[in-house]
């Protein structure tokens, strides 16, 4: 039997010594029905077939020491800014940068909070505000007659309080002063002062009247109750006069409130 060309046949026929036919085929023949698909190298020249790595930036795909596809954790390719540390590698994962709690109370009780915000920024705890504001109110009246029962109310001046921190609830600090201008006539006498607290008090112990006679008394007070954040509250300053005796009166009220509003 003959064979062509790259063909071989050994064997008599017989069933004990059958034909074996074989053939060989060269790599240039194989090559030309090979291609290359996505991820991989073909070199038809040599018939080298390899992976294809991305050079794009960034790209961590290395061939490793054992010949195979290698993809190091992090690869040193993290690159942390200010407030972050680390590489991204299992010894050293990326976390954010702090210091030390430099104080002698409890971080977990007293320290504060970092949150994201919509853009994906971190951001702290809201800033402290502090605020002041003054008001005032000058009133006058007919003679009045100062009455008799002491600390009693001769009027009031009424102010909403509102505080601007939409964020924490603040301390309200009130400066409060209230002049009240007295009338005495010889022999007459009469206090004022602050809601039930009788804080000038004067005796006409001469001949002739006493005209205009004041005291411009004065309270620093803290509000009983906090104010919640965005939150309006009236604050009420009371003049308060008593003890007239021997025709004494006040023909007019100067009102002065200033408040510290404090948020921390």
């Amino acid at each position: 039997m003959e064979s062509g060309t790259n063909v071989s046949v050994s064997g008599s026929g017989s069933a004990a010594n059958p034909y074996v036919i074989s053939a060989a085929i060269p790599c240039t023949d194989v090559r030309a029905c090979l291609s290359a698909g996505p991820g991989i190298n073909l070199d038809q020249a040599t018939g080298a077939i390899s992976a294809d790595l991305s050079g794009q930036a960034g790209n961590n795909v290395t061939i490793g020491p054992d010949g195979g596809l290698y993809v190091p954790t992090a690869g040193g390719a993290v690159l942390t800014g200010c407030g972050l540390v680390g590489n991204g590698t299992a010894s050293a994962p990326v976390k954010a940068k702090t210091g030390t709690w430099p104080y002698p109370c409890s971080l977990d009780t007293f320290g504060g909070v970092v949150a994201c915000d919509s853009n994906g920024v971190l951001r702290g705890e809201p800033r402290g505000r502090l605020s002041f504001a003054s008001y005032f109110d000058n009133r006058d009246y007919p003679d009045v007659p100062v009455p008799a029962a002491q600390n009693t109310v001769l009027d009031n001046f009424t102010v909403n309080v509102t505080n601007p921190d939409t964020c924490r609830t603040a301390m309200v600090l009130t400066e409060r002063e209230v002049d009240v201008y007295v009338v005495l006539p010889a022999g007459a006498a009469a206090g004022t002062g602050h809601s039930n607290d009788e804080m000038y008090y004067m005796r006409n112990s001469g001949t002739s009247t006493i005209v205009g006679t004041h005291v411009q008394t004065t309270k620093f007070l803290a509000e009983p109750a906090l104010l919640a954040p965005g939150a309006t509250m009236p604050v009420t300053l009371t003049a308060t006069g008593g003890r007239g005796a021997g025709g004494a009166y006040y023909y007019g009220i100067n009102f002065v409130l200033r408040t510290m509003i404090i948020s921390l």
